[in-house]
């Protein structure tokens, strides 16, 4: 579930708040079998959906908000290492022999709320955005301040002159809405290019492999028993995976890497689909089988499942991010829920085929990243606006009301010292 209350709450207090949907169901589903009531585990897993909805978006945006341009990348891609290494300890929680099993449930299921507290110990401590805090709030201090703590270093004027040149750039435009954003066209190709690679980024069969994961193994002659020790070895190289993105997305690029990505898993799905369909009468395509879901798993890892955040997050500037935000965690979360639900319908009709459609998404993916997607590594986030605009058809228009004042106006102490200095001259 997406949902937008960033205006009303701000980066840092809509995360605290955020913390509630997640502690509070997790207490719930511990003690569920006391209450014996299975129908408080579903009403808390709907609740966690909206916690889910509110961090996907916010983490990203807050994140990179913080974030230097020249680590930008890298740091946005934290969100996903740490998602990735939650699948994994979920994965190795729930092997039976720890706590999948009868009695130990209700421990897996409260342990969710655990990343939570820690989240509502810590982040109270840290500064909110300070790119919010000066364009959104007009507290140049406290901006200041903040940043000064986040780099260490006391000479910040640059990152706050360039801010606010992003915000007299776009001052014409005012705080867009979701409804206005899908109508604005200096950010057509912007709000394209977030749903494609979202859409991209889930229909391209990432679920489905999990989903049908255990099912190849078996095949391939994995004993039963050992399935969930291979799936969480599976787990591992996606999180091992991710990290490496993190070493080498800003310098490799966000655009490379996802073309790399989304080019990897069509490779994967098709000989996938090749050895699904020959498993039966060739003795080694059942290896073959498991070489291409990890093959998948490494491609989706190193681009398609991070670097949408990172893109969503240096397309847009601060009055649309957080409706860009919203749109995009919209398309993700519409795009698992579409694939969760018809897969298994579609492994029924299309047998070993259906990942034929997913290799067909992640091919028309790559070509519209290919064609449309600019490189955005080590760019201001104005900088990474102008480019979008000759895209969008205003490349003749750069005298237009979103591209002047470029440069804040000097304040009234800078005037009065250099008149001052003009009066010391001695005329000649």
């Amino acid at each position: 579930m997406s949902m937008n209350i960033t205006p009303v709450f701000f980066r840092k207090g809509t995360l605290l708040l955020n913390n509630i949907f997640s502690i509070v169901p997790a207490i719930l589903m511990g003690t569920s079998v006391l209450s014996k009531s299975f129908e408080v585990i579903i009403a808390c897993r709907l609740v966690i959906g909206i916690c889910a909805g509110l961090s996907s978006n916010v983490v990203p945006m807050y994140l990179g908000e913080m974030s230097p341009k020249n680590l930008r990348g890298a740091i946005g891609v934290m969100p996903q290492l740490l998602i990735t290494i939650g699948i994994l300890f979920a994965q190795i929680f729930g092997i039976r022999m720890i706590l999948g099993n009868s009695d130990g449930w209700p421990i897996l299921l409260a342990l969710t709320g655990i990343p939570a507290v820690v989240q509502l110990m810590l982040l109270p401590f840290f500064p909110e955005s300070p790119r919010y805090t000066l364009l959104q709030k007009g507290k140049e201090d406290e901006a200041k301040k903040a940043l000064k703590r986040l780099r260490a270093c006391d000479d910040v004027d640059d990152e706050i002159k360039e801010m606010y040149q992003e915000d007299q750039s776009e001052k014409a435009d005012g705080r867009l809405s979701v409804g206005n954003l899908c109508t604005f066209r200096p950010l057509r190709w912007q709000l394209i290019s977030i749903i494609v690679m979202n859409m991209g980024q889930q229909l391209s069969g990432i679920n489905a492999v999990y989903y049908y994961a255990d099912t190849i193994y078996s095949q391939a002659g994995v004993p039963d028993g050992t399935v969930q020790y291979v799936t969480v070895a599976t787990g591992s190289v996606n999180v091992l995976m991710t990290l490496a993105a993190i070493f080498i997305v800003d310098s490799w690029g966000r655009r490379l890497l996802l073309l790399l990505g989304f080019a990897t898993c069509c490779t994967a799905c098709v000989v996938l689909t090749i050895a699904l369909v020959y498993q039966s009468t060739v003795h080694w395509m059942p290896y073959l089988s498991i070489a291409c879901v990890i093959i998948y798993v490494i491609g989706h890892a190193i681009g398609p499942s991070p670097i949408p955040y990172v893109i969503t997050t240096e397309m847009f500037r601060q009055a649309s991010r957080p409706a860009a935000f919203m749109v995009a965690g919209s398309v993700h979360w519409l795009s698992n829920f579409t694939v969760g639900l018809i897969f298994e319908f579609l492994r029924k009709g299309l047998g070993s085929y259906c990942f034929i459609l997913f290799a067909a998404i992640c091919l028309a993916t790559f070509l519209f990243i290919f064609f449309v997607v600019p490189e955005t590594k080590g760019k201001t986030f104005l900088e990474i606006s102008q480019i979008m605009a000759k895209k969008n058809g205003l490349d003749e228009i750069t005298d237009s009301k979103e591209f002047q004042d470029l440069n804040p106006p000097m304040d009234y102490t800078t005037l009065e010292k250099e008149k001052a200095d003009k009066a010391t001259v001695t005329p000649m």
